[in-house]
Order: structure tokens, then sequence, then C-alpha cells
């Protein structure tokens, strides 16, 4: 039922003991995958677009002169680490993240209160599955996998996220499709 091509899937987890407790995969500093460090609090949805987008880059049709491809261009070369400094900087990302923000269907917290869920996206990058987490140290190696089967992929590392605390059923998944031409 989810339109194929699907892009990148984006998960929201809840973070409890189990759950910070038991890693899955490895970080991998080779991965030539685009990833920012998460600086700023409470903006892991904003960064998890941003893994979503910057890694399809290839595949998505920008409008030049927005502020995403000008993120895109300023960022491109530079560490994770300098990459969260001008995310930090960059007041179009943050006004973007803002109107978004309080557009959602609930309230957003403020950047320094503590919430227990988190947003990471997961991407196929030559043919490997990332999952991109800004709150790690670099992308995290959990299998091969192809464009065609990153949906089928992604849900199979969510289950092992899932049965670190199985009493918890706070889970939400959302995939970035994209339309055929």
């Amino acid at each position: 039922m989810v339109p194929q091509p699907v892009l990148a899937v984006m998960l929201l987890f809840p973070i409890t003991e189990k759950s910070k407790a038991t890693p899955i995969g490895e970080v991998d500093m080779s991965s030539d995958a685009y990833f920012v460090k998460q600086t700023i609090g409470n903006a892991c949805g904003t960064v998890a677009i941003v893994h979503a987008l910057a890694n399809n880059k290839d595949e998505i049709k920008f409008i030049d002169g927005k502020h995403f491809v000008h993120f895109m261009e300023k960022t491109i070369d530079l560490s994770p680490e300098k990459r969260a400094e001008f995310l930090e900087s960059d007041t179009d990302m943050g006004s973007a993240h803002e109107d978004s923000a309080q557009k959602g269907q609930t309230q957003a917290p403020s950047a320094d209160e503590k919430v227990n869920t988190h947003f990471v996206a997961f991407v196929c990058k030559n043919n490997k599955l990332y999952e991109m987490n800004g709150s790690c140290d670099g992308p995290i190696f959990h299998q091969d996998t192809t464009p065609e089967t990153l949906l089928q992929d992604a849900v199979v590392v969510v289950k092992k996220f899932m049965e670190r605390d199985p009493t918890e059923v706070n889970f939400t998944l959302m995939a970035l499709s994209k339309q055929s031409d």
C-alpha cells in the first residue's frame, strides 16, 4: 500500500532504559552517506528529515534558490559536527523547523524540554541500509539493501527496535516515497 519507490523511512520510537541499553547495528565512519550530528535539543525530527532528503538529493527535484538547496550547497563538504554548527546558525532552516513544529497536531516541545521519543531515518546508500541517528557519531550500518527493498529491510530493523522493549507500543513509521514520473 506504500507508494514505490521508497527513498527513506523515518521512525519515531520511545526512549526507554531497555532501548538505550541495547544498541542495534554498528557505526560506519567510512560511509559516504550524508550525516549531520544533532546538537539542537528536540530537533531530531528535523535532523531525520535532513538525513532523508540529503541522502536522496539525486532522486528529488529541489527548487533552486530555496533554503534546503542552500543548506546542502554550504554543508556537503563539511564534517558531521560542522554541519551541526551550520544548522544551529542557519536562520532559514531554523524558521522552517519552527514553522513546521507549530503546524503539527500537538504542541512542539521547547528545545530544552525532556522528551521520551526520538526520530531516526533509514536510507539506502551504496546498497547498504543505514540508520541515520543524529545522536550517534555517524551512520549506523544494519545490512545490505537495495532501493527496491529499502522499506522491507527497514521494517526488519524496526522490529528489532520493538523487540528491545516488547511492552512499549508507541512506534510510528513514515515513508518518503517518490512520485512516479
